[in-house]
């Protein structure tokens, strides 16, 4: 039977239709055969569709989907230098939420344009010289910053608004190291409300203890007290915001994190979502620990939820960013030295002797001193090449140094450019069993892709592709299912205005991927950064077809000229949100 679409109420061709894939519709429902029809950027049939379309793909065995929803990038600066927020729609990602652990670039006054550079290519792994020749800095509202990068971006976007520029654009150097005083803190209520006025979606921090900026010191939202989170969070309640996203700690929650978050959440009547869990059942008694708060908020009336990577923690260390290394005992002053006098502390044998022995102290991150472990990545030396791939105990024993000495002399005959990488975490079937028992409890959210940070450091962008080839290769989640907790889930919980499903009158965001062959692809390094910078790239394998708001973004693997993506703000595009809705 003939489709007429309901969207115009008459006959028409229609913009786009994609034919004979098997349509999962983002609910977790079975998937069926059908046709997928897209006029002005909207779904106007699922069904048979007789009617033809300007643009047809045939989509037979392979999977329509909805676009992938990302809650936890770091796209705040990447904007500006490539607008197709590469590699995200490649893995299927249509909407990435930005904004996240309090690391905005708006609000800003252009005396802290420099602060804001620095500490973002120090705790969010961007190169200096990108943010430096790829980032305008002529705003200064939140409002004006959205306003500079509306209609230009490939996907959806949306943005929270972070705690630490909050505080250094009302508190300035103060914003370091003091308490906000009771006009400060009333300063920055007001100046979050006319964000989330402006657009932005909700509110961000951390108190985490790897969040450092370029001095070494915590950045502004660490100083933050409690009375000031809990007061900037009651902003949003009665707001269109939707929103809370906050690093509590990367140690073990007590009583008084529980009560935290949840104040957090019942003050803004907002659900709040923290980050993370990287899985590993050797700290599954830890894990559950942490997702008891999930229990404790439920029971006063709010809602926390637990963001939950789906790969595990595989990180690249290297001593010329120092991230990670800065969180060893007395490691975080030497690893914010100009590269010159970091290189001169490890060419000393007595020097380097002491940083050792610190490194072995009692520290949150101390088993990442286990040099022994580390496997030598990407070198920039010819002269280094024949040690990549090797660990550094093979490199010891030949030579006949310690590992920590083996290690200095290829840190330092590289320029500190070395990428070492620790075994990977979580990698075994006890991991595998606690990973999918996880991503079907409704304490956690699957995500945590980090996207648009850490370019040296982390490769987990690729999120959703290795969920979907994860479940499938292990047997963990049937495809509906996965889907599902891409798309549905997410933009429920971030009240997203009629996307996250594949169904009539929703915007087009769609997915035409091989289930069979879905994948990432190997993760490489790429310099193309603004600069002459480089990052950790990886594209997808078995994703054919994307589209956002109806309009192809990814072709056969590749990206398209189009830039539909929508500026996501909120209450124009997102429906009310509470802790307890």
């Amino acid at each position: 039977m003939k489709v007429v679409s309901y969207w115009l109420g008459r006959e028409e061709m229609f913009d786009l239709v994609i034919r004979n894939g098997t349509v999962i519709d983002g609910t977790g429902s079975p998937g069926r055969v059908a046709d997928v029809a897209v006029r002005e950027g909207r779904i106007v049939a699922v069904g048979e569709v007789a009617e033809q379309g300007e643009h047809e793909i045939d989509a037979a065995g392979l999977i329509v989907a909805p676009g992938f929803v990302d809650v936890h990038t770091h796209f705040d600066a990447q904007v500006f230098w490539d607008t197709t927020l590469s590699p995200s729609p490649l893995h299927g990602v249509t909407t990435v939420i930005s904004g996240n652990c309090g690391f905005t670039i708006a609000p800003l006054e252009a005396e802290h344009g420099e602060y804001m550079m620095e500490m973002l290519a120090r705790v969010e792994g961007m190169p200096l010289t990108s943010l430096q020749e790829g980032v305008p800095w002529n705003w200064r509202t939140f409002g004006e910053y959205l306003d500079a990068i509306d209609g230009t971006l490939m996907p959806n976007a949306g943005f929270l608004v972070g705690h630490s520029a909050l505080r250094r654009t009302v508190m300035g150097e103060r914003s370091v190291g003091e308490f906000a005083s009771e006009g400060e803190l009333q300063s920055m209520k007001e100046l979050l409300a006319e964000s989330i006025s402006a657009g932005g979606l909700g509110f961000s921090s951390s108190w985490a203890k790897t969040h450092n900026d370029a001095d070494g010191e915590a950045v502004p939202s660490r100083h933050a007290s409690e009375t000031e989170l809990i007061e900037l969070c009651s902003v949003l309640r009665d707001s269109d915001a939707v929103a809370l996203e906050f690093i509590p700690t990367i140690e073990r929650f007590d009583n008084e994190v529980y009560q935290l978050l949840t104040d957090m959440s019942v003050a803004a009547d907002k659900p709040l979502n923290w980050n993370v869990i990287f899985v590993n059942a050797r700290q599954a008694d830890v894990i559950e620990e942490k997702l008891q708060a999930s229990n404790y908020a439920a029971s006063q009336g709010g809602r926390v939820v637990a963001l939950t990577a789906p790969m595990p923690a595989v990180s690249r260390l290297c001593f010329e960013s120092g991230f990670l290394l800065d969180t060893l005992h007395g490691w975080a002053e030497p690893m914010t030295l100009p590269p010159e006098e970091k290189l001169a502390l490890l060419s000393d044998p007595e020097r380097r002797k002491t940083l050792n022995e610190d490194a072995q102290k009692p520290s949150a991150f101390r088993g990442v001193a286990r040099w022994e472990r580390l496997t030598v990545g990407e070198v920039t030396k010819g002269s280094l090449k024949h040690l990549e791939g090797r660990t550094i105990a093979e490199i010891a024993d030949e030579t006949g140094k310690s590992p920590w000495d083996a290690l200095c002399e290829i840190v330092v005959e590289d320029d500190l450019k070395t990428g070492l990488y620790p075994p990977a975490a979580g990698d075994n079937d006890e991991s595998w069993a606690l990973r999918q028992a996880l991503w079907n409890d409704d304490r956690c959210l699957i995500g945590a892709s980090d996207a648009g940070a850490h370019l040296d450091f982390l490769a987990t962008f690729n999120y959703s592709t290795y969920l979907l080839a994860a479940a499938r290769d292990r047997n963990l989640l049937t495809l509906e299912s996965a889907v599902n907790k891409l798309t549905d889930v997410p933009a429920r919980l971030y009240g997203l205005k009629e996307r996250g499903r594949i169904e009539e009158g929703w915007w087009a965001d769609l997915v035409v991927f091989d289930a069979a062959e879905v994948a990432p692809a190997e993760v490489e390094v790429r310099e193309d950064l603004p600069g002459g910078a480089w990052r950790l790239y990886s594209e997808a394998v078995g994703v054919h077809h994307v589209f956002i708001n109806g309009e192809h973004a990814v072709r056969d693997g590749g990206f398209t000229d189009n830039r539909p993506g929508t500026l996501l703000r909120s209450g124009r595009d997102t429906e009310p949100v509470s802790a307890n809705g």
